[in-house]
């Protein structure tokens, strides 16, 4: 099948935290664990599923909370067919030379199976646990120096010297330039975040705020974007709880929202107070650590963010009322969705058999690998579960 130019992709997300039939509480600089271990094995069904439904990558999130992204994607290149891997790293951390090496590998070992997540900074106490210890201003600056750098020996038919603020090369080369190139995927809210987006990005993300607010951040990157002479394309992260009505939907959050600890929240609503980052900022205002006004517009709901640091709304409805949900985010300019839902296996299969049919009817999306034949797959897709 021939993917259409203006079709939707969809992203699934790889819980290397670990999972559960609950949310899993913390994340985004404090500690989380799920009661379902993030085993490879466990990992290789996620994958499996997401490829079987037609999810053309999955994000594997960065920092001192979960697992290494880099070692656990490598080592699923091998247990997929065709899905591709978006992969969350911290510029700063390693040198660009190295991840500009790393990504060529990665790239040329899975046959063009790689995209990146650009991550410009955890909290300060996580950086500073990293023996980074730059103010978030100045994580900025060094990211767009950093992916300077990168750009340039990806494309640079000479060695690469470079001398900036926070980043200095000489004669730097790759043994390898990757082909095709990494797509970059870069979120930020705060203002220094905009033009390091605008210069470098090719798909700007931003987590799932009411599409008022979010159609007024694509609008100040798109001419920010313009001024740079760039096109970018636009995602959307957020959780989903799709269900065959709207009633079993509410349901699926009522008792996961009546699962939560208070002490969790308290904790964790704690340590997300001191966050340096705009985005979770606007996160927290959209709930104010209080359950009773979850639901901030038709079938979004901030529940998940009561105890879940990062991403912390989800899309909550019918499949139909799912799929115009995300329909509106589309017609402001979205192209990619990077979804995920407790628990992770389950509930790619409930949007994969629920959802993405109907955007397919419509016209918005395709399957990505319908013409591929994933019978042969070394591990085997498991089965949804019926509750």
């Amino acid at each position: 099948m021939t993917r259409s130019a203006n079709s939707l992709s969809f992203h699934w997300f790889l819980p290397t935290y670990g999972d559960s039939r609950n949310l899993v509480a913390g994340g985004h600089g404090t500690s989380m664990s799920g009661d379902r271990t993030a085993s490879l094995r466990y990992l290789n069904q996620i994958g499996a599923a997401a490829e079987d439904n037609g999810f053309e990558a999955v994000l594997t999130p960065t920092g001192a909370w979960c697992e290494d992204a880099w070692l656990t994607t490598a080592m699923m290149v091998e247990t997929t067919e065709v899905l591709k891997f978006l992969v969350a790293f911290r510029p700063g951390l390693i040198s660009p030379t190295l991840a500009a090496q790393m990504a060529a590998t990665f790239q040329w070992q899975s046959r063009g199976r790689l995209l990146l997540n650009v991550v410009t900074g955890g909290e300060k106490h996580e950086q500073e646990a990293y023996g980074d210890f730059l103010s978030k201003d100045e994580r900025y600056e060094r990211c767009g120096e950093f992916l300077d750098v990168v750009r340039r020996l990806w494309t640079s038919p000479s060695p690469v010297t470079f001398e900036g603020k926070h980043i200095h090369v000489e004669k730097a080369a790759l043994g390898r330039q990757p082909d095709p190139l990494p797509p970059v995927f870069f979120g930020g809210s705060s203002g220094p975040a905009g033009p390091v987006a605008a210069k470098y990005a090719d798909t700007y993300l931003t987590w799932g705020e009411p599409p008022a607010a979010v159609s007024k951040k694509l609008e100040w990157i798109r001419g920010l974007a313009v001024d740079e002479g760039r096109i970018l394309s636009y995602g959307l992260r957020i959780h989903v709880i799709s269900r065959d009505t709207a009633e079993q939907a509410w349901a699926e959050a009522d008792r996961l929202l009546a699962a939560i600890d208070p002490a969790a929240v308290e904790r964790v609503q704690a340590n997300l107070a001191r966050s340096e980052s705009e985005g979770q900022r606007r996160m927290r205002e959209l709930h104010g650590g209080s359950t009773d006004r979850l639901e901030i517009g038709p079938n979004l709901w901030a529940g998940v963010g009561l105890v879940r640091g990062g991403a912390g709304t989800a899309l909550v409805g019918s499949h139909e009322e799912v799929a115009d949900r995300l329909a509106e985010y589309a017609n402001l300019g979205i192209s990619h969705f990077i979804l995920s839902g407790y628990p992770h296996l389950e509930e790619a299969y409930w949007f994969g058999e629920g959802v993405l049919p109907i955007l397919e009817r419509r016209g918005l999306w395709t399957h990505p690998t319908r013409s591929v034949d994933l019978s042969h797959s070394s591990v085997p897709f498991a089965a949804a579960a019926s509750s």
